[in-house]
């Protein structure tokens, strides 16, 4: 719910501020409605179900995986197309791919997002009612940052919410954000907010090709990307993920491999993730099986610690790299 309206409207009910405290723990435990607070006066339940949408997002439409993974399309108030992703695994985890922005500015030119007009920022309680809306459902864990959007443009919102996902169930030690390399962002979650894990988008260890598919790269080199890496996690003292999205003939090389782990060092601040790549309109193909384990073998080889990611949710373009609003 629109936290801010809330709070408002609260204050002119000439309610006590423990209110909005109370409202929020019954929506963080999964209620929806207001009728189930029934610690709050019935007038005043009665009164916010008029004036306070429940929630600040309008669900549009849901997409169900073979897999169990779930897509939710909303629009906001102004009319701002957004998508999350519930992906369920079989050992319990339930992790949320949250979207910090409608669209994204940064055209990375594998994405289905980055084709996508831009629409803006999300505020705190749009990227909440995200959380809240599959909360009603499933009792979630895990959250990513991975959504639409580049979420350290707009890392005052994402901080605030990873505030209070803990109460949700998602401990801030289970919450990620990926970055393409926004620096300044970076460098503040170097020493703001909750710790959460920081995720790179790497995707090619070549300053000239990493320009090809993520213009952001002139803006923000890739030396300079990384050494701010190295000191979030001397501050942190944590693990940066660094994600890598295995593109046939683009970035799949022997040679590249080799590049891809001198550039990783030490190797203690890295652990790295393989993606297959899944189809959008780009017109790339992603490595084969085959390809990948040879990649990764050359990785291992010289001692960078790495995974392959579990695709979930292609069948409903879920997946990473297939936001675009239209599924």
């Amino acid at each position: 719910m629109d936290l801010a309206l809330l709070d408002d409207r609260l204050a002119a009910h000439g309610e006590p501020p423990f209110r909005s405290r109370q409202i929020w723990e019954w929506a963080a435990r999964g209620a929806d409605s207001y009728e189930q607070m029934t610690n709050l006066p019935v007038e005043l339940r009665t009164a916010l179900a008029d004036e306070v949408p429940f929630s600040s997002l309008e669900p549009v439409r849901e997409a169900l995986a073979r897999d169990g993974t779930a897509k939710a399309l909303f629009e906001t108030a102004d009319g701002r197309p957004v998508e999350t992703v519930l992906m369920r695994y079989r050992d319990g985890r339930r992790s949320l791919c949250l979207s910090s922005q409608s669209g994204c500015p940064l055209t990375c030119t594998f994405c289905a997002t980055g084709r996508m007009k831009f629409g803006r920022n999300l505020t705190v309680s749009e990227i909440l009612d995200q959380a809240l809306h599959f909360r009603r459902s499933d009792a979630v864990n895990h959250a990513v940052f991975m959504g639409m959007g580049e979420p350290l443009m707009n890392l005052d919102n994402v901080l605030a919410a990873c505030e209070r996902l803990p109460e949700l169930g998602i401990a801030t030690s289970n919450t990620a954000i990926s970055t393409v390399g926004w620096i300044p962002g970076i460098e503040r979650m170097a020493s703001e907010g909750p710790p959460a894990r920081l995720a790179l988008s790497l995707h090619a260890s070549d300053d000239s090709l990493r320009s090809e598919l993520m213009p952001v790269n002139e803006r923000y080199p890739l030396p300079d990307v990384l050494a701010a890496c190295l000191r979030w996690h001397e501050a942190r003292r944590r693990q940066v993920f660094v994600e890598y999205l295995m593109l046939e003939g683009v970035n799949d090389r022997y040679e590249q491999a080799l590049e891809l782990a001198a550039a990783l060092v030490p190797r203690k601040a890295f652990k790295l993730n393989l993606i297959p790549y899944n189809p959008t309109d780009a017109g790339f193909r992603g490595s084969g099986r085959d390809a990948i384990a040879a990649f990764r073998a050359v990785l291992e080889g010289r001692g960078v610690r790495s995974t392959v990611r579990l695709t979930r949710g292609r069948d409903i373009d879920a997946a990473c790299g297939q936001l675009a609003a239209r599924g």
